[in-house]
């Protein structure tokens, strides 16, 4: 039985990585047919789509920068058009005000700083030095990218809650961070295969976190459902003393009793 060699091996982790990471670009499908379905955007905010955009340009830039990176710009590609397509959709259903806040977003992030990488690395660079200093880039950019997740992390672990964290999410960001470290290791290409490392151990830690906590949120909503009742049935008891010493029989029956004490002394 023959082996596979490197270029077969990283031609399946790469077309593997495509599919998976075709699923999670396709991932907030639900939140913008929720978008569509309400007519408005309220609620949602549009900085995962700004950033997505720029992650993809930035990877197709240097897709077509280097040789036989087919696969790099073929998933870079349709995430393009998919994270502009939920921009639009963003944008047609929000307020005035979240409409000038994404289209600024949209005009720094995408536009100006995209502009600058653009023009810094074709004026002043080229040949191997622009493709390394583009690498580099994407590098630094998608261990930003793969760190974002860590507020949501220690929020789970303060609210012990799940409830931001998906685990479907956090597993297929695992599964494409190892696909793509796969596909750079076998092409040597390490500006790939590098930030998916930390991509892999942030996934795998996120994981862990929504094991440790699936169940505490149910707990803490047992526990309060539980005191309330307490409060709710101890607010509802009667007040027995306080019902005695306002019923004016037994008041008049006090005062019977004192004549008789009274009486009992003079005799």
């Amino acid at each position: 039985m023959q082996f596979l060699n490197t270029e077969q091996l990283a031609f399946i982790f790469g077309l593997l990585g495509n599919i998976v990471s075709f699923m999670v670009f396709l991932a907030p499908i639900p939140t913008f047919y929720t978008i569509y379905k309400k007519k408005s955007s309220k609620g949602f905010q549009s900085i995962p789509y700004v950033v997505a955009l720029l992650s993809a340009t930035l990877l197709l830039y240097y897709g077509v920068l280097k040789t036989n990176a087919y696969l790099i710009v073929s998933i870079n590609g349709i995430g393009i058009v998919i994270e502009v397509t939920y921009l639009i959709l963003y944008i047609v259903y929000a307020s005035k005000k979240d409409k000038i806040t994404t289209l600024s977003l949209i005009l720094l992030v995408n536009v100006a700083a995209f502009g600058l990488v653009l023009a810094v690395t074709v004026f002043l660079l080229g040949g191997t030095a622009r493709i390394c200093a583009v690498g580099w880039i994407c590098a630094v950019f998608n261990i930003a990218v793969f760190a974002a997740p860590l507020s949501i992390m220690r929020q789970v672990i303060r609210t012990k809650s799940v409830e931001f964290m998906p685990f479907s999410l956090s597993f297929f960001l695992t599964l494409c961070a190892t696909m793509w470290f796969f596909y750079g290791l076998f092409t040597k290409d390490y500006y790939i295969a590098l930030p998916n490392v930390l991509g892999f151990l942030f996934g795998v830690a996120q994981m862990i976190l929504y094991m440790t906590y699936k169940n505490s949120g149910k707990d803490v909503e047992a526990k309060k459902s539980t005191m309330e009742m307490k409060k709710l049935s101890s607010t509802n008891r009667p007040n027995l003393t306080g019902s005695v010493s306002k019923n004016p029989r037994s008041d008049e029956l006090k005062q019977t009793t004192d004549v008789y004490e009274s009486n009992d002394e003079h005799v």
